[in-house]
């Protein structure tokens, strides 16, 4: 009987042969397969405390400084406020990377597809096609339908399709884990373009709410594709039933949807997260790091569950 063929590397595994998922690993790759990238979530977590840092530097330069930007220099400070977000992930990703590297070039591959999906497609579907910005507002249970149904499943899709048609038939997604790592680049590059878009159309921005609000859509945005980035991740080195996908894009989906809603919400008064009334972007930024945090714990979790299932069954099957 011939030896079983390592489904990342497409080589004979050899005597040493590992199963997970249903699917036959070398040694090597098996062991990447299941490694707990511990640099990967400090990275994130710190990726979150940088980003609320530069909200807080930004509003207290502002409030000492009181600059005064108008024309071509707020258009500047707005698109340069804007990439930010992006710069402060790339930062602290390269400081992980040196550890557990990915191929630079991919990630910021499926960074800037990311950018050019939501530029390309996403605003004009939403903005041209759906005209979300006529009915949105109806009433609350059409507001939450469209953002799930409409906006949500737009930006996913779209956010999936950055990896799933670009990096993910390649040798070098070659671990579960990887899913998250290049669903959250294009994550963010989804949302570096949102913002450059929506401070382009605005004519520049507030500093102090624009800070807040650019920081809102990249931690969402990334905090999203990397529940995407999950499923993918499992679905190519472990075999999954035919629903495992559409469940990830539909759960990716309703928490967009769900996220968008409760965000006009809390910022626009309705739900009191502070006292007074009017827009507010502060209760946005708590939201979206409350978000932030909840959904990349618990991709850390199960990450680390479905790893040591699956060395616990090598460990039971080697007895």
């Amino acid at each position: 009987m011939s030896d079983p063929i390592c489904c990342v590397c497409q080589e004979p595994a050899g005597p040493s042969a590992k199963e997970l998922g249903g699917r036959w690993y070398c040694a090597a790759h098996y062991e990447r397969a299941t490694k707990d990238r511990r640099g990967l979530w400090q990275a994130g977590v710190a990726q979150i405390v940088g980003l609320l840092a530069l909200v807080g530097l930004v509003e207290l330069l502002v409030a000492l400084v009181h600059p005064q930007l108008e024309g071509v220099w707020l258009m500047v400070a707005s698109v340069v406020m804007a990439l930010v977000p992006a710069l402060v992930w790339l930062s602290f990703f390269y400081q992980q990377d040196r550890l557990e590297p990915e191929p630079k070039g991919y990630v910021l591959g499926v960074f800037l597809l990311g950018g050019l999906l939501a530029m390309a497609v996403a605003l004009p579907l939403t903005r041209d096609v759906f005209h979300t910005a006529s009915w949105l507002g109806m009433s609350p249970l059409v507001n939450i339908a469209g953002s799930i149904l409409v906006v949500g499943a737009i930006h996913e899709f779209l956010k999936y399709a950055a990896v799933r048609y670009f990096v993910y038939p390649m040798a070098e997604f070659d671990e579960r884990i990887d899913g998250i790592v290049y669903g959250t680049a294009a994550g963010l590059g989804f949302a570096t373009a949102l913002n450059i878009e929506y401070v382009l159309r605005s004519g520049g921005v507030d500093l102090q709410a624009g800070i807040i609000s650019v920081v809102v859509v990249a931690l969402a945005q990334a905090s999203f594709a990397g529940v995407t980035g999950y499923f993918l991740g499992r679905a190519k080195f472990e075999h999954r039933p035919i629903w495992w996908m559409p469940a990830g894009l539909a759960l990716a989906s309703a928490l967009n949807g769900l996220f968008t809603y409760l965000r006009g919400e809390v910022t626009r008064g309705g739900i009191s997260l502070t006292a007074g009334g009017g827009h507010n972007p502060w209760p946005g930024l708590i939201l979206a790091t409350v978000v932030a945090v909840a959904v990349f714990a618990t991709l850390s979790i199960l990450m680390r569950r479905a790893n040591q299932k699956a060395l616990a069954q090598t460990a039971g099957g080697a007895q």
